[in-house]
């Protein structure tokens, strides 16, 4: 059975100045957004819709600001209403911990149509270019989750050769690397997968619809072996909240998917 390493949560100390292995993945999914996404926009269907690097640079802006605020405020209302509710000042203490990519993903559809109303465009046109960049973010995140031992997996055969005992769980029982799990299947799988997809002209709102179905299958099965969180345990018919909020991600992705496909030829052709 292995164990995990029990890393130091702070990568690199300058003084007082402290830099985490946390933040360190939240700029390296930042970064890969702007080079993934500058060469997206230079896919000619949207080039000639006139994207440029510099509307790259602003979604990354409009996205952090999505993340952050929805990720915090999703948190509190899926997974800790009644704490924040009787304590609102707890929300600005992000340094506490507590975000819920559900939560982020409405942040940011929220900010992309502010960004997509203030630039004239398509609202799913703007989700078009930026889903097959996301992944490659959530990946960054998991590494971070593994790093920082938490949000670990069930309880494991023990003969399992990659199962695994996080001492932070409070006990050494074998348990799933789940966050290894979520890196490889919603992370590199779904990148490789909306990537390609992405990679030739589809019709407005596809590739978007593409991305909710396919995290929201992804993330349901490797809910199978990540811990419920524990103040709330497995919900109806034996499910995890995160699997509860991804059904209504596949659905609606799988009703998009085909409404968009329906009306419409191409992306190019669209534009």
């Amino acid at each position: 059975m292995l164990v995990h390493p029990q890393f130091d949560p702070v990568a690199l100390a300058l003084g007082p100045v402290q830099i985490h292995w946390y933040g360190l993945t939240y700029l390296a999914a930042f970064a890969l957004f702007l080079w993934l996404a500058a060469r997206r926009v230079a896919k000619p269907w949207f080039a000639e819709a006139g994207w440029t690097r510099r509307d790259v640079e602003d979604l990354l802006f409009f996205g952090v600001l999505g993340v952050v605020l929805g990720g915090r405020i999703g948190y509190a209302l899926f997974y800790k209403p009644g704490q924040y509710l009787a304590n609102p000042a707890e929300l600005l203490m992000v340094w506490m911990g507590g975000m819920s990519f559900h939560g982020g993903l409405l942040g940011v559809i929220v900010a992309l149509a502010w960004f997509a109303r203030s630039r004239r465009r398509h609202f799913f046109e703007v989700m078009d270019v930026v889903a097959p960049c996301v992944p490659t973010g959530l990946a960054c995140g998991r590494i971070g989750n593994f790093i920082n031992g938490e949000l670990w997996g069930r309880a494991a055969d023990a003969s399992l050769p990659w199962a695994m005992a996080f001492p932070q769980s409070g006990s050494m029982i074998p348990r799933h690397p789940s966050q290894l799990y979520q890196f490889a299947l919603e992370g590199l799988l779904l990148f490789a997968l909306l990537w390609w997809y992405g990679s030739r002209p589809r019709a407005t709102g596809q590739v978007a619809a593409a991305f909710l179905f396919g995290y929201g299958v992804l993330r349901f099965v490797a809910e199978y072996f990540r811990e419920p969180d524990d103040f709330l345990g497995l919900l109806a018919l034996g499910m995890s909240i995160g699997q509860w909020l991804c059904v209504p991600m596949i659905l609606v992705g799988a009703l998009m998917w085909l409404w968009f496909g329906s009306r419409a030829g191409t992306a190019g052709a669209a534009r």
